[in-house]
């Protein structure tokens, strides 16, 4: 069965056969929009056949058999460029993330408890932290993300772990239709300071999640004690699109308007280069490029240096 199906029947299971249609179709349609898809699938295709297994251990997402032939799996892999949320091992290849996802998942895990929950990751990538959902008792994850790289990684890592409830959508929160709902918990973590109105993601995630669900919101924000907003005049720490760094102290306002209720700050955590970092697997800029040579408290552009928050809070029963 190809991971595709498997989505499908997954939807239609949960959430009915024309739900189920409407989006798998909307899903290939996107995927097909990338002129490199084909090419990524060809490669998917190429990968060796391996015993399908899966487990997290030390953090590391571990999937299929040891391959006889590492180094010819190793450029398969590379092909995949650049990989960004992990760490991974595939195949016996260990793939040096970007991230050290694994980092934050432990910020949060005990603050957590998934056991049976159907989960939604809003802008999941390559769907790495569903395997954690899953080994920490979920019983089903659905993600999405509208990069297509990420859909094609999520699938190669499909290709070694083998069937499992963790499925990847091919598309942006409010891409998805209004039907996708009434899960347990919804995640969105490093999604908010990409939107140009933060109260408006906030109340799109709500309205995802059944009565008395669950948020996980990670996001940057900015220090100090006051209800200020950080809004950034070209780039912030080398991304373009970064809209708005609030205070804690904003964002329990905005999560309040939002009519969220429960709400908790778990962690606060300046991200360093041990966790995000350019790496043989991303070999592209990464945090040290986006930091003051000078002053590494200061981003490039010379604004405070990236903290990261995670927020917990409930919808209202």
């Amino acid at each position: 069965m190809s991971v595709t199906q498997s989505l499908d029947l997954a939807l239609a299971e949960a959430f009915g056969r024309p739900l189920a249609n409407a989006l798998v179709d909307q899903h290939a349609k996107w995927l097909a929009r990338h002129g490199n898809w084909d090419d990524w699938c060809q490669a998917r295709d190429r990968l060796p056949a391996l015993a399908q297994r899966w487990r997290i251990q030390d953090g590391c997402l571990i999937a299929g058999e040891d391959c006889d032939q590492p180094a010819v799996l190793t450029e398969q892999l590379k092909s995949f460029i650049p990989w960004r949320k992990g760490p991974l091992c595939l195949g016996g290849v260990a793939i040096d993330t970007e991230w050290r996802s694994d980092f934050k998942w432990a910020r949060l895990a005990e603050h957590v408890d998934l056991r049976d929950e159907q989960v939604l990751d809003v802008g999941a990538g390559n769907a790495y932290f569903g395997w954690c959902m899953l080994a920490a008792g979920a019983r089903q994850v659905f993600g999405c993300d509208p990069t297509q790289l990420f859909v094609a990684q999520h699938e190669v890592i499909r290709h070694f772990a083998g069937p499992a409830p963790n499925h990847l959508i091919a598309a942006r929160l409010e891409d998805l239709p209004q039907a996708l709902n009434g899960f347990d918990r919804v995640f969105s973590m490093g999604v908010l300071y990409h939107r140009r109105d933060p109260l408006e993601h906030l109340n799109a995630l709500k309205a995802r999640l059944r009565p008395g669900g669950g948020l996980i919101l990670e996001t940057l924000i900015l220090d100090g004690p006051g209800d200020q907003v950080l809004v950034p005049p070209d780039r912030y720490a080398n991304m373009r699109n970064v809209h708005a760094l609030p205070t804690r102290k904003r964002l329990e306002q905005w999560l309040q308007a939002s009519g969220w209720t429960g709400i908790e700050c778990i962690d606060c955590t300046y991200t360093t280069s041990y966790e995000q970092r350019q790496t043989e697997w991303m070999p592209f800029h990464s945090l040290s490029k986006a930091l003051s040579a000078d002053d590494p408290k200061l981003t490039r552009e010379g604004l405070p240096a990236p903290l990261r928050a995670i927020f917990l809070a409930q919808k209202p029963v």
